[in-house]
């Protein structure tokens, strides 16, 4: 099944505000929705710390991945998972981000793509996302997150990866960051996507309306 997709572009001609709210990133995709069997397995990982489920996560990640790569360019990938900020890290242990990505990574013969957790930092730890309109969720997250090396983005087309795609609010910081140190184009690829952004991505006109929104379980 085709993953869901979130792309920046469109021909649809926009006011303003819609443009002021449109992603910083070229193109988004999921391997399916936030729900079922997706979600059991993500909060395995998470948060019962089953490391098996980080190679079936990967699995997943890799077709999203693979979904993506048409677009890419002939130049060497940066993949960037969305980091934590050190407390939570410490917590948890992981960050489960980066784990999916070096698992999706270990599924591929050859690779042009190259997985740098180095790259990108969260200099501040912030408050859930959850129950915020869109306007606090970007205050929350301005300038939590930063570049600590802008001469190896800058140029250079980056993937960046995350567990879940909720609202886009924290991948679309995490690539106006990295494109303002210099980075060509920044692509998205999560392992699931909330419906509640699958609304808004609709009435935003963000969806490629070629791929099917269906989920993809995980099998």
């Amino acid at each position: 099944m085709s993953p869901f997709a979130v792309g920046a572009e469109t021909s649809e001609v926009r006011c303003g505000m819609c443009r002021r709210a449109e992603p910083s990133f070229k193109r988004a995709l999921a391997y399916g929705s936030y729900e079922g069997g997706l979600r059991e397995l993500i909060h395995l990982l998470k948060y019962a710390n089953v490391r098996p489920a980080a190679k079936v996560l990967g699995r997943m990640l890799n077709e999203v991945i693979c979904e993506l790569e048409s677009g890419f360019s002939e130049k060497e990938i940066l993949l960037i998972p969305v980091p934590l900020h050190k407390t939570k890290q410490r917590q948890r242990e992981f960050n489960q981000a980066e784990i999916i990505a070096s698992a999706a990574l270990k599924m591929r013969k050859k690779t042009r793509i190259q997985l740098r957790t180095d790259l990108l930092e969260r200099r501040r730890p912030t408050q859930s996302q959850i129950g915020l309109s869109s306007h606090q969720r970007r205050e929350n997250l301005r300038g939590a997150f930063a570049v600590a090396s802008p001469q190896e983005i800058k140029d250079r087309e980056i993937l960046l990866v995350d567990d879940v795609f909720t609202t886009g609010t924290t991948v679309s910081e995490c690539a106006r960051v990295l494109q303002r140190a210099g980075a060509a184009k920044v692509w998205v690829a999560t392992v699931a996507r909330t419906l509640k952004f699958e609304v808004q991505s609709v009435k935003l006109g963000f969806v490629d309306e070629h791929l099917s929104p269906t989920m993809a379980a995980a099998g």
